[in-house]
């Protein structure tokens, strides 16, 4: 049996993950969340899938896990996330920091043999080069957010050179499906259009994303996972195909068949970056299929929603 510890393992890419993992029954995936913005619901529900709410940044009771399960791998994704609630809770971000202190200390303590770790596009923040490169777009983000995923990763490198800890570092570009949470861009868009109510934008709409849909954020996961790739780098996972987020509002429209009007609000004073798109060769090579298409993938959260 391989015990693998999923934190943050009920939120959105988590959740996800865990499920995928699961399929393997040779696998024992124990889960830790403490449900600020995961839920309990996201999870199957299945022999070799444990749940525990903990926090990882209290060594209390992270080490316990650790201790109790001696995992071969750890799946590092616990955080507090969103713009808005990141900017609101500047010193839950900052609590972060004691997590990776925790889980690394216990990794290299353990024995285990990789950490792998959800980073973000937000540390690149406004974009020196498009497409944003792994290794020559600079981090030059000053939000807490970003600077503390920022702080994840030069733990990783740094325990790597010192106790020979392997990691690979995933920096997520926005990744939707059924389990994002409904407070994002897309799920909130499309809840909105399908009640026919008013689609409100921060500022001119013009600032770009891209949008990955959760299976080919998961199947690359996966294929580094298995085949030992990506060792102590980073690579970004996101889709390539840019939207405003006018456009965004009103493809979701279209494809909900909605009156919702879109209204624009005043611009956030911090944390909306006017462009993102990444450079993703390194996950086309490694995925080796076409990623789906955002319109094909609000649909099909559409159908989900209609059922």
């Amino acid at each position: 049996m391989t015990n693998i510890l999923v934190t943050g393992g009920a939120g959105n890419i988590g959740s996800s993950l865990v499920k995928r993992l699961s399929e393997n029954r040779e696998n024992t995936i124990i889960v830790v969340d403490n449900l600020l913005t995961g839920s309990t619901a996201k999870l199957p529900t299945k022999e070799n899938i444990i749940f525990i709410k903990g926090n990882v940044n209290n060594y209390n009771d992270i080490s316990a896990i650790f201790h109790t399960f001696h995992f071969e791998y750890v799946f590092h994704f616990a955080a507090v996330v969103g713009v808005q609630r990141t900017l609101n809770n500047p010193l839950w971000v900052l609590e972060d920091i004691k997590g990776f202190e925790n889980i690394l200390n216990l990794s290299k303590n353990t024995n285990v043999k990789k950490v792998y770790y959800s980073s973000s596009s937000e540390v690149y923040g406004e974009p020196f080069e498009i497409p944003q490169n792994e290794h020559t777009t600079p981090l030059n983000s000053k939000l807490p957010y970003a600077i503390v995923k920022n702080v994840g990763e030069a733990y990783l490198k740094s325990y790597q050179q010192e106790f020979g800890l392997d990691y690979t570092i995933f920096r997520f570009f926005n990744t939707y499906g059924p389990n994002q949470s409904e407070d994002f861009v897309i799920p909130k868009f499309i809840n909105l259009a399908l009640k026919n109510k008013n689609i409100a934008i921060y500022g001119d709409g013009l600032q770009t994303r891209t949008f990955c849909y959760i299976d080919d954020n998961i199947d690359t996961i996966l294929k580094i996972y298995k085949n030992n790739l990506v060792s102590n780098d980073v690579i970004n996972i996101g889709n390539d195909v840019e939207y405003n987020i006018v456009e965004l509002a009103k493809l979701i429209i279209k494809l909900t068949n909605s009156s919702s009007k879109i209204i624009h609000l005043p611009a956030l004073k911090e944390g909306d970056m006017n462009r993102r798109c990444p450079d993703i060769t390194k996950m086309k090579l490694i995925l080796g299929k076409t990623l789906i298409k955002p319109e094909d993938g609000i649909e099909r959260l559409i159908e989900l929603k209609n059922k």
